[in-house]
C-alpha cells in the first residue's frame, strides 16, 4: 500500500511541475502569443521587414504615410478635329484609352474635313490619359467627342472635373462656340487653349480672346497639342485657374 501511495505522489509532483528525482531539468520554451501575427514566415527571401526605403527607389513622399496622392479630373473639349485626341496622347504617361472609329462617307454631310483632309478616324466616346504633375498630384485627362451627335456624353464626362480646357483652331473658331457655351452655362472653370497648327497664321492670345469674346478672367494660351511640354503648360494653367476659383 505504501508503494502505491509513493507512486501516486511521484505522478502528482510531475503534473505540478516539480522536479523528479534523477531526471535533469529541461529548459522551458517561452509561451507563444497566439494573438501576435508572424510576418517573417510570409516575407519573401531578402525582403526588409522594416519596409521600403530610399535605397529601394522609393521617393520621400511615398514613405510619408500621412500624404496620399490627390487625383483630379480635367476635361478637354472642342470642335471636331481640333486635336483633343492628340492632346491626350501627347501627355499621357500610360497607354491612353482611345475610342477611335474609321470615318465613312456617311459622315461627309456632317463632318467638315476642309481643315483636316487627312483625318481618317474620329472619337466616338472619349479619350483617357493620366499624368503625374507633382509628387502627390495626379491628373486624369478626359477628351470629349467633337461631333454634335455625341454631345450627349459630355454631362457624364464633365461630372467631377475640376475644370476644362477648350481647344480652339483659329481657322474655324466657331467650332469651339458650343463648348464655350456649355462650360459657361454649367459653371466649372475653364481655359482656352489655341492649338496652333503648322503652316497656319499665328495669332496673339488677346486677339483670340477678343474674337471669341472670352471674359478677361479666363486664361487664353497658345500651344501645340503634339508637344508634351506645351500640353503640360496648358494643364498647369488649368490647375492654377481652378485653384483661383475654388482654393479650398
Amino acid at each position: 500500500m505504501d508503494s502505491v501511495v509513493s507512486d501516486a505522489s511521484a505522478v502528482s509532483d510531475a503534473d505540478t511541475g516539480s522536479p523528479v528525482t534523477g531526471i535533469p531539468a529541461q529548459p522551458q520554451a517561452p509561451a507563444a502569443n497566439l494573438f501576435q501575427r508572424d510576418t517573417t514566415a510570409s516575407a519573401p527571401p531578402g525582403a526588409d521587414p522594416a519596409g521600403p526605403d530610399a535605397e529601394d527607389g522609393a521617393q520621400d513622399w511615398q514613405l510619408d504615410h500621412t500624404r496620399a496622392p490627390i487625383a483630379t479630373k480635367i476635361v478637354v473639349a472642342g470642335g471636331f478635329g481640333v486635336g483633343k485626341t492628340t492632346f491626350v496622347r501627347a501627355v499621357s504617361e500610360i497607354t491612353p484609352l482611345q475610342t477611335e472609329a474609321l470615318m465613312t462617307r456617311a459622315s461627309e454631310d456632317t463632318d467638315d474635313l476642309t481643315a483636316t483632309p487627312d483625318k481618317l478616324t474620329t472619337t466616338v466616346a472619349m479619350d483617357f490619359g493620366r499624368i503625374t504633375l507633382d509628387n502627390d498630384l495626379v491628373l486624369y485627362v478626359f477628351g470629349t467627342p467633337g461631333q454634335q451627335r455625341f454631345w450627349f456624353m459630355w454631362d457624364d464626362l464633365v461630372r467631377g472635373a475640376i475644370g476644362a480646357i477648350v481647344l480652339a483652331d483659329t481657322r474655324r473658331l466657331t467650332d469651339c462656340f458650343p463648348a464655350l457655351d456649355y462650360f459657361e452655362s454649367c459653371g466649372p472653370p475653364y481655359i482656352v487653349a489655341v492649338n496652333h497648327f503648322e503652316g497656319t497664321e499665328l495669332f496673339a492670345a488677346e486677339d483670340v480672346r477678343e474674337a471669341l469674346t472670352v471674359p478677361a478672367d479666363v486664361p487664353v494660351v497658345i500651344m501645340d497639342a503634339r508637344k508634351r511640354y506645351s500640353v503640360v503648360e496648358s494643364l498647369l494653367a488649368m490647375v492654377a485657374h481652378a485653384l483661383e476659383h475654388t482654393p479650398e
